[in-house]
């Protein structure tokens, strides 16, 4: 079904995972598609997602979390996620449950959850088929870990299990480029039985291009010189890992004041959304209302490693430096593809400086082969619309 066209359909149950908006906003996008075509929508989420979804004005059941732990220093903390673990039990059996009455209330034709199993097993145990949008079949370790014989095992093993999990919905869909290209492969290839139900169907992040006449109205009220390298920083991720990168960044782009225009977002969906002047140059926003319109403009994207953001940068034909959360398997597997892929480069995290982030953004805006690979990338990204994909996908069950 191509977006525009109407027809009568019925209600799909979408149940995206709460930590960060990433796989709430490709969601509500879709929803936005279908209702537009006569479908009646419904979600189930928790954390920031469940927010994000009421503020678009859909109904969003919330549900018991279940996440990973996150340190101060803004990283993964394995030693508080594992003392999560019998929580996490208690709340996915509490999701489930939940999951079933409200799925039995609505009676829903599909539902699609992206990157959560306990819609899933709700969806085959009430005999209702499912599909799951995913960037991470299996369960990445930390680099750290990964060195033990032990760990490989673990992680093997575990992706084994979670692959079968995976495989209970009736399709398996990846937001990504299909292999060579593939930005999420450490987190999808080599995953047993699962490895042939994926379903590459192309990005599914914001791929509308503002018009210049908007660009211009950001570049005024600004104040950004459009002939100037400007570099935004775009944060996302769980709220408690963000603050590091922020204060970094906020250190390393006064260094770089009277070379570069800067805009930093911290991606907090219930944050202001008017700009504060930082420095000569730059400017901070909680919420940046007029995000798309900066990720056209700028000349170089700092980002996590989420999966959502950097498709997106490739949509928009961005070079990028990526400075993933500490310890977590998945932005480290991204953003070491991007960086294998030539559009980038990626900084550890660990005892990052910021003459060290200053030196990779001068580094990345300095090389112009960066930018010509990031186009390449774009060009091939253009040949499937994630979205457009998946909404006749999902009205095909409707």
């Amino acid at each position: 079904m191509k977006r525009g066209r109407t027809l009568q359909l019925g209600l799909a149950y979408f149940a995206p995972y709460g930590v960060g908006l990433g796989h709430a906003s490709r969601l509500v996008m879709v929803a936005n598609e279908l209702k537009r075509a006569g479908a009646e929508a419904k979600f189930s989420s928790f954390g920031e997602a469940a927010g994000y979804i009421s503020m678009h004005g859909y109904q969003c059941s919330t549900v018991p979390p279940v996440e990973f732990a996150w340190s101060m220093e803004g990283g993964l903390s394995v030693k508080d996620s594992l003392a999560n673990v019998p929580l996490w039990f208690a709340n996915f059996s509490r999701q489930v449950n939940q999951e079933i009455r409200n799925m039995m209330m609505c009676k829903p034709n599909i539902v699609v959850s992206d990157s959560r199993l306990s819609p899933i097993l709700a969806a085959r145990l009430l005999g209702i088929p499912s599909i799951v949008v995913l960037n991470q079949v299996r369960l990445l370790l930390s680099p750290r870990l990964r060195e033990l014989a032990v760990s490989r095992l673990f992680e093997k093993l575990i992706g084994e299990f979670l692959g079968s999990m995976w495989a209970l919905a009736d399709r398996l869909l990846v937001p990504d480029l299909a292999p060579p290209h593939t930005i999420s492969a450490h987190n999808v290839w080599d995953i047993g039985s699962a490895s042939r139900k994926l379903e590459y169907i192309g990005f599914t992040s914001p791929s509308n291009r503002p018009t210049e006449e908007s660009m211009d109205e950001v570049a005024r009220m600004l104040s950004i010189d459009r002939s100037r390298p400007l570099v935004f920083v775009h944060v996302s991720g769980p709220l408690r890992t963000r603050l590091t990168l922020i204060s970094l960044a906020l250190e390393s782009l006064k260094l770089l004041d009277s070379k570069v225009q800067f805009v930093i977002s911290e991606g907090r969906a219930d944050g202001d959304p008017s700009p504060r002047r930082v420095g000569k140059s730059g400017w901070y926003y909680e919420w940046c209302p007029v995000r798309d319109e900066i990720f056209a403009m700028s000349d170089l994207l700092v980002l996590r490693g989420g999966h959502v953001a950097l498709s997106q940068a490739l949509q928009y034909g961005k070079p990028v430096v990526t400075v993933p959360i500490m310890n977590h398997g998945e932005q480290l597997g991204n953003s070491s593809k991007v960086a294998q892929l030539g559009m980038g480069i990626m900084l550890h995290p660990a005892d990052l400086t910021a003459q060290q982030l200053a030196a990779g953004i001068s580094e990345v805006l300095a090389d112009p082969e960066y930018g010509k690979k990031a186009t390449e990338l774009q060009e091939l990204s253009k040949r499937s619309d994630g979205i457009d994909n998946l909404v006749q996908i999902v009205s095909a069950y409707l």
